[in-house]
């Protein structure tokens, strides 16, 4: 069995059929969604596309703000950011409240007789990053106790596999805002140009897993975030590299 992991949709719905057709082409049996759905120029949109789909979503922390309230975030694009929030949660009519409202904070998904846990963040917070450097004590405590085969997880925008004990950390990056580089230099996040995914396979007790990245074009989405009205669109479009003369 070939699980497909997706996360970090951020209201793209160009990357996230982009990264649909990548996964239907590689034949996987079953797709989870970790959560981040709505955040972005397309919320309506991109939330209805998901729900046709079918799979398993978890609560991630930006679907839960877009329904309870975007709290105070920090410097420097904090107040930006809050701005955007609020005119993402304007564009959800009450269906889409409810089904953010109805997502669970963890999934359990059988594959190959194992366990794959699927959260946002962390088992313990949609909120927690896992990143490559966070220390094992740290990511102990982040566990809460679970120690499952594999541990799909999201929230980051960066791409992962790591083990920890015996469990597997996969992180597939981010559908639709995919960061370039982390840490952020100069405390500015660039995003990159293609949508971002992950397969996992477990046969016999043995698991592998594929980091994929997949190429759409994203001057469309950048166009469309500035026609439509959505704040601080210009400054949120020059945070895009563009293949190939600004890729590094």
């Amino acid at each position: 069995m070939r699980l497909g992991l997706i996360s970090d949709l951020h209201g793209n719905p160009l990357a996230l059929d982009a990264v649909l057709a990548e996964l239907d082409r590689a034949g996987v049996d079953q797709l989870v969604c970790l959560g981040d759905i709505a955040p972005g120029p397309h919320p309506v949109e991109t939330v209805r596309r998901i729900r046709e789909v079918g799979c398993p979503v978890v609560l991630g922390n930006w679907d839960a703000w877009l329904v309870d309230g975007v709290p105070p975030l920090p410097p420097p694009a904090g107040d930006k950011l809050g701005e955007q929030g609020e005119w993402w949660s304007a564009q959800l009519a009450d269906d889409e409240r409810d089904y953010l409202r109805s997502l669970p904070s963890a999934v359990e998904i059988a594959v190959g007789g194992a366990t794959v846990l699927c959260v946002h963040g962390s088992p313990r917070a949609n909120t927690e990053d896992i990143h490559a450097t966070t220390p094992d004590e740290t990511l102990a405590e982040m566990l809460d106790g679970h120690e499952p085969l594999v541990l799909a997880t999201g929230h980051t925008h960066v791409e992962l596999v790591r083990i920890h004990g015996s469990t597997l950390i996969v992180n597939p990056g981010s559908v639709g805002l995919p960061f370039h580089t982390w840490p952020p230099a100069n405390g500015e996040i660039r995003m990159s140009p293609w949508a971002e995914c992950a397969i996992v396979k477990v046969e016999d007790g043995l698991v592998s897993t594929e980091l994929r990245r997949v190429p759409y074009d994203v001057q469309p989405l950048l166009d469309q975030a500035v026609e439509i009205g959505m704040p601080h669109a210009r400054w949120w479009a020059n945070c895009w590299l563009r293949l190939p003369a600004d890729f590094r």
